[in-house]
Parts: C-alpha cells; structure tokens; sequence
C-alpha cells in the first residue's frame, strides 16, 4: 500500500475535523458555559487553519512547506480540543 501524499493526507484529516467539529456544534450550542468558550477557541483556530491552507493552495511558493507544517501542527491540536469536548459532551 503506497504512502498518502500531503496533499491527500490533509483533505482526509480536513474531511474528519468538518466532520467532527458538525457534531459538536450541535452539542456545543446546547453546553454550558465553559465548553461555548472552549468552542469559541476552536472555532477561531478553525479560521486560522482555513487561512494558512488557502495560502498553499494559492501557492505560496516560498513559505508553502513552513505553512503546510503549520497547518498540519493546527489541524492536530485542533482534533485534541474537539476531541476533549468531544469527552465532556
């Protein structure tokens, strides 16, 4: 079995944040108060990550692999915090 690509590996891991983070919107908007601000957070993490891909996507050729790896840094502590309210839900 061949190795993912880069390109292949952020869209599955894109695809199951989306996934996740619909889940506990529902479930975030009906928690208390400490998991909305929680969700607050990840949801402006969410934007920055959105950002930095749009960047690669564009081709920022000279900063695309310092972006990816920061990207793919903020998609992983992104998975943790859905995956902790995920917990407390």
């Amino acid at each position: 079995m061949s190795e993912p690509t880069e390109k292949g590996f952020m869209k599955e891991e894109l695809d199951r944040l989306r996934e996740l983070r619909d889940e506990l919107r529902v479930q975030a908007g009906l928690g208390r108060a400490e998991l909305r601000d929680r969700w607050q957070e990840l949801e402006r993490r969410w934007h920055q990550l959105e950002g930095r891909l749009k960047l690669v996507r564009e081709g920022a050729r000279e900063d695309a692999k310092d972006v990816r790896e920061a990207a793919r840094l903020l998609a992983g502590e992104l998975r943790e915090g859905y995956e902790h309210l995920r917990k407390r839900l």
